[in-house]
C-alpha cells in the first residue's frame, strides 16, 4: 500500500456551494479544511454554504444520482469526471398494505437498500471521497458498524484509491464478507465500535494523509445525508412530507434531513410548510431515545446491547443536535426490543416486498409504536427511511422464518402440507 498524498492548504478548493466551516456550539467560522473540532471551543464543524441560484430544473436535468444535487453540496463542479459509485435517486414507494397494517393512511418508503452497496452509507462516502480528493488525500479510511465498511471500500475500489477500514471484531459475517471483497485493508478490533471510533480518532491525528470519512473529513461526510431529504422532497412532486421517521445511530443523518429540508424551503424550491422529524432506536442502545424521555439535554453513553449492530453507537456524536431538531418541530424519539425490530422486518417483507436490515426493522417497529401512542399523526403524510438491505443481517431473522414443511416432491404432499 502507497501513502504518499498529503492535504491541500485551504485555499483555492473547488467545493461547489460551501464557504466556510461553522462550529454548531459557538458559531465561529474558518476556512476550509480536513477539520472537524472548533479550535475555540471543541465543539463540530459543519458546512456553512453560500447557495447561488438553484432551481427545480437544473436539478431534474442532472444525472440520476446524488450529484443532481451539487450544487447543494460540498463538492467540486467536476465531481462527475471522476470514478465512483454514483449513489443516489433510490425508489419512494408508496406503501398502502404497510400504512393498512400501521394504521397511517399516507405512507411512503424511501427504500434505500437499492444504492451500490445496498445502504445509505454510498451517498456520504461519495460526498466524502470527492471532498477528500479536493483536499489533497488518496487514502480512505473508515471506523465503521458495517454499512460504512461495504460502502468506503466499494468507493476506494472504484476511485483507484487505498482503503483502510476498522470494525469491531463481533460484526455481522455478512457485512464483513462485503468489506473484504473489495481488497481493503480491513482490520477487526477488539471492543464496541465506539471504541473502534475512538481507535480511528487518535489514527487520524498521526496518519496526516488518511482521510476518515467520518473523523478527519466528517463535516463533509455528513452533508451526504441531506440528499435523502432532497429526493424525498422531490419523489413527491416538490413537497416536505408532514412526518419522517429516521433511525439513529450517530445521529447525523436525521439532523442532515431536517437541514435538507430547511435548506429546500429558504432556496424556494418547496412551499413553506411545518413538519416534523421523529427519532428511532433500539432498546439495546438508545441514548438518545432515553435523554428525549427524560427531558434531559445530556446524552449518556450506554454500552450497546442489540441485534441492530448498524446503529448500535452508544455515545453518539450527533445526540445532542438530534434533540434539538426533533423538540423544535414537535417530533419525538422512541425505542424498542429486539424483538419488535424482528417483527418490523417481516412485517414491511410481508406487506411491501422490501426486506431491511435491522435498522429497517427498528424505524417500521418505531412508527408502530408512534402511532399506538399518539405521537404519529395517521392523517398526515408519513416517510419512513429504510437505510439498508436485509442480506446484511440474515442472522437477526434466521431463526424467525424457513420452509413451512420438508415434503416429499409430490402434488399429493404439496396438498396435504397447504391444507388443501
Amino acid at each position: 500500500m502507497t501513502l504518499t498524498a498529503q492535504p491541500t492548504s485551504t485555499t483555492g478548493l473547488d467545493l461547489g456551494p460551501a464557504a466556510a466551516l461553522a462550529c454548531r456550539a459557538c458559531g465561529h467560522r474558518l476556512d476550509l479544511a480536513a477539520e472537524f473540532a472548533c479550535p475555540q471551543c471543541f465543539g463540530p464543524l459543519e458546512i456553512a454554504y453560500d447557495f447561488g441560484r438553484v432551481t427545480r430544473e437544473d436539478i431534474e436535468r442532472g444525472p440520476r444520482s446524488i450529484w443532481r444535487y451539487k450544487s447543494l453540496l460540498p463538492v467540486p463542479s467536476t465531481v462527475e469526471a471522476y470514478p465512483n459509485t454514483d449513489p443516489g435517486l433510490t425508489r419512494l414507494l408508496r406503501a398502502d398494505r404497510l400504512g393498512a397494517e400501521l394504521g397511517i393512511r399516507n405512507l411512503w418508503i424511501k427504500d434505500d437498500t437499492g444504492n451500490p452497496t445496498h445502504s445509505f452509507k454510498d451517498r456520504v462516502v461519495a460526498v466524502a471521497l470527492a471532498a477528500a480528493r479536493e483536499l489533497g488525500f488518496t487514502v480512505l479510511a473508515c471506523p465503521s458498524t458495517g454499512n460504512l465498511a461495504n460502502a468506503t471500500a466499494a468507493a476506494a475500489a472504484r476511485a483507484g484509491w487505498d482503503s483502510i477500514v476498522l470494525i469491531p471484531a463481533s460484526l455481522e459475517r455478512a457485512k464483513i464478507l462485503m468489506t473484504a471483497v473489495y481488497d481493503t485493508n480491513l482490520l477487526a478490533c477488539e471492543g464496541t465500535y465506539d471504541d473502534v471510533n475512538r481507535l480511528a480518532t487518535e489514527l487520524a491525528f498521526e496518519q496526516e494523509d488518511w482521510a476518515f470519512v467520518n473523523v478527519n473529513v466528517r463535516p463533509y461526510y455528513a452533508e451526504g445525508s441531506k440528499t435523502l431529504g432532497y429526493e424525498v422532497a422531490e419523489q413527491l412532486g416538490w413537497r416536505i412530507p408532514a412526518q419522517t421517521v429516521v433511525p439513529i445511530a450517530s445521529g447525523s443523518q436525521l439532523t442532515k434531513v431536517d437541514k435538507a429540508y430547511g435548506e429546500l424551503i429558504s432556496l424556494g424550491l418547496v412551499d413553506d410548510a411545518e413538519y416534523k422529524v421523529f427519532g428511532a432506536q433500539a432498546a439495546g442502545c438508545s441514548p438518545v431515545s432515553t435523554a428525549f424521555r427524560e427531558g434531559t439535554d445530556v446524552v449518556r453513553p450506554q454500552k450497546p446491547d442489540t441485534i441492530a449492530r448498524s446503529l448500535a453507537i452508544g455515545n453518539p456524536a450527533d445526540g445532542p443536535y438530534v434533540l434539538d431538531a426533533v423538540r423544535r418541530c414537535g417530533g419525538t424519539i422512541t425505542d424498542v426490543t429486539d424483538d419488535e425490530v424482528r417483527d418490523g422486518i417481516r412485517l414491511l417483507a410481508r406487506t411491501e416486498g422490501v426486506f431491511a436490515e435491522t435498522a429497517g426493522g427498528v424505524t417500521v417497529a418505531n412508527a408502530k409504536k408512534m402511532v399506538e401512542s399518539g405521537d404519529l399523526d395517521p392523517d398526515a403524510d408519513t416517510v419512513l427511511l429504510i437505510t439498508g438491505d436485509g442480506l446484511k443481517t440474515l442472522d437477526a431473522i434466521e431463526h424467525q422464518v424457513g420452509p413451512k414443511a420438508t415434503i416429499p416432491a409430490t402434488s399429493k404432499a404439496v396438498r396435504e402440507a397447504l391444507g388443501l
